[in-house]
């Protein structure tokens, strides 16, 4: 791993566990194993190095595909909410610490958006994909679809562990779960596979 990885990646591990003030320049740099001097050399700022670690924890949702012919809609939506999931629960302390901080330093937190505005697009599309093919015959918004399935999830990876009696199934179920009300509520039959052409 280069110096600039092992920066970003001890900006985005400091952050998570102490927020903006706590993550210093130097506990940055002691945590990637490098002089504050090498910081600067390579981010120019502390807000720079923290606002680009924070953009690139996030980016990984970027690269979550649904197909672009959908062709049995539960399982692809499921492994794609299964990814969506984990992409979250691995940086759930991250999320946490740029939620708390996000009026204090909106110009760093903005950075985490973007991956998620993705994602949605994404799952819109496949959403639309699903009604133009006819496998969805409900009416319905696919932008809200969208933002009612990554909500659940969002939900879960953040509050599985705080609110432990809200949730009551395991994360497998209830992920499933999660992927058939949105398939029932468009209109998606669940009894068999989708193979129209």
């Amino acid at each position: 791993m280069n110096i600039r990885d092992q920066l970003l990646d001890a900006a985005a591990r400091v952050y998570a566990e102490v927020g903006y003030r706590g993550a210093t320049t130097r506990r940055i740099a002691q945590q990637a194993g490098v002089n504050e001097i090498t910081l600067f050399r390579h981010f120019g700022s502390k807000d720079t190095l923290l606002r680009e670690a924070l953009a690139r924890a996030g980016a990984g949702i970027a690269s979550l595909a649904l197909p672009d012919v959908p062709r049995d809609p539960e399982p692809e939506l499921t492994d794609w909410s299964r990814a969506y999931l984990t992409h979250l629960c691995d940086r759930r302390a991250l999320i946490r610490a740029c939620m708390g901080e996000m009026q204090e330093h909106p110009a760093i937190v903005s950075a985490i958006d973007k991956p998620p505005a993705h994602a949605a697009a994404t799952l819109a599309q496949y959403l639309r994909r699903l009604r133009e093919r006819r496998l969805a015959t409900a009416e319905f918004d696919e932008h809200v679809g969208a933002a009612m399935l990554m909500g659940a999830l969002f939900g879960d990876a953040m509050g599985r562990d705080v609110i432990p009696q809200m949730f009551t199934q395991g994360v497998d179920v209830s992920l499933r779960e999660y992927v058939r009300l949105l398939l029932r509520a468009v209109g998606v039959r669940l009894d068999q596979p989708a193979t129209r052409a």
